[in-house]
């Protein structure tokens, strides 16, 4: 089944229209609940304001705030799988989001949010990231239990986006076209200086079609992420996570998993010297194996913020764990759960399990609008024992045909140019290189290409 949206020219030229009065106040976030436009009940009542400052009460104590998104993006692949004369695959990619956020008081809030992702044009069909003709996205109710200059308290029931930290581990996933949503409760409490989020959640099986993704009716994500800001010292996060899977599948084998990630964020970002360290180690069960993983990410980086382009240079280095021995029951390799796609690449083709990673990446600030970034990534596999994986953690390809460690290189290039608030542009080219691993699972090999381009409208 497809949907066509014949008029996304006219609606697009309004949306423009309309943001030329947009509202002093606050920017577009990732997490689009996180908008607060309760400012604007004394503003100029132009279009844009009343969309997203609707009083329904006298006192403009209940209101209403609308917002969406277009995005439309073409993606090309050359022999994506690294097999010689694969041949030339592209992709037109599509998401349109609306939601609606109805304030009532300073208490009770109510979210809903609807997403269509649409693909066309694979050859191969969509993957489970490029399409989901219509979904309910978030839906949620939300009470502060407690708010006032320093402190809040608020509990959040039913669906949900939520991102954690640098998304290594829990993101929203918003590189991808279907994003990453859950169903649960989560409280959370904030001061200026710390917060912390609790939650009980599960992931429900999303499928290509019209409302039909299918809830897990178990809780499969539990958990707790804080974040302590200490004044001239940085950030530290400290986080629990519990996730469960009946039917995990890894080189090992195929086996429930429960397990468990214990972990800690050290980082500071902005201009000067930045950094962030980060180190999780997980144990649990698989079958009636033992689950002994961890992970190691360094990265470093200085921002010239005086000199032209204000140029910043970045490391990143990367270890994460994998399986020391196929077969034996126990199981070392690291599970990613829930990470956001575009990690190692825009286009990944491999993921954060078994790997060690060298990547260098160089970016400047061509103009206030325009930004470019050049990047570099040299990926090993961790045990030679251990196969490859998917971006999102899933098994891929075995590795114990192999004693080669090196996978390839991946080289990128990209620029996003930023018109305004709301509209941006973004595009880049991919080549990786393969190793002497991929030379020995694909008897017909052959590097891989990726370019995209992509027009985003947030309003």
């Amino acid at each position: 089944m497809n949907i066509n949206y014949p008029h996304l020219a006219k609606v697009l030229a309004i949306c423009i229209c309309c943001s030329m009065a947009t509202a002093y106040g606050q920017g577009i976030k990732l997490m689009r609940y996180d908008e607060d436009y309760s400012q604007l009940k004394d503003s100029v009542r132009n279009f844009y304001n009343t969309l997203k400052f609707l009083p329904l009460s006298a006192d403009k104590k209940v209101y209403l705030s609308f917002g969406g998104e277009i995005r439309e993006e073409f993606g090309g692949k050359i022999n994506e799988d690294w097999i010689r004369n694969q041949g030339f695959n592209s992709s037109f990619l599509q998401r349109y989001s609306l939601y609606a956020d109805l304030n009532i008081g300073e208490r009770l809030r109510f979210f809903t949010q609807v997403n269509s992702a649409l693909e066309n044009g694979s050859k191969y069909g969509p993957s489970p990231v490029d399409e989901d003709q219509l979904a309910v996205q978030n839906l949620f109710a939300e009470y502060r239990i407690l708010k006032d200059s320093s402190n809040t308290l608020v509990l959040r029931v039913g669906r949900q986006e939520i991102n954690y930290g640098s998304g290594r581990l829990i993101s929203v996933r918003e590189g991808t076209t279907v994003r990453q949503y859950f169903t649960g409760a989560k409280v959370g409490y904030a001061t200026p200086r710390f917060s912390i989020d609790a939650f009980v959640l599960a992931a429900d099986e999303v499928n290509f079609g019209v409302f039909d993704n299918r809830p897990s009716h178990q809780a499969n994500l539990w958990g707790a992420y804080s974040n302590l800001h200490i004044q001239k010292a940085g950030n530290f996060d400290f986080y629990y996570l519990g996730i469960r899977r009946d039917q995990a599948e890894f080189e090992e084998g195929i086996a429930k998993e429960v397990r468990h990630t214990v972990a800690t964020r050290y980082w500071k970002s902005g201009g000067g010297f930045i950094y962030n360290l980060e180190a999780a180690y997980q144990f649990g069960k698989f079958g009636k194996g033992d689950i002994d993983a961890w992970t190691l990410a360094i990265e470093l980086g200085y921002t010239f913020e005086n000199t032209r382009f204000k140029p910043s240079i970045n490391l990143r280095n990367d270890y994460i764990s994998g399986d020391k021995k196929a077969g034996d029951g126990k199981l070392q390799t690291f599970n990613p759960l829930f990470p956001k796609g575009g990690y190692f690449g825009f286009n990944p083709l491999i993921g954060p399990s078994n790997l060690m990673d060298l990547h260098p990446y160089l970016t400047l600030a061509i103009t206030d609008k325009l930004t470019a970034q050049a990047d570099v990534v040299f990926n090993w596999r961790y045990s030679l024992k251990d196969g490859i994986y998917r971006p999102g953690g899933n098994f891929n390809t075995a590795g114990s045909i192999s004693n080669h460690r090196f996978i390839g290189t991946t080289y990128l290039l990209s620029a996003d140019y930023q018109f305004n608030k709301h509209l941006s542009f973004s595009a880049g080219g991919q080549y990786f290189r393969v190793g002497d691993f991929i030379k020995d699972i694909v008897p017909l090999w052959d590097n891989s290409k990726f370019f995209n381009a992509q027009v985003s409208y947030k309003f």
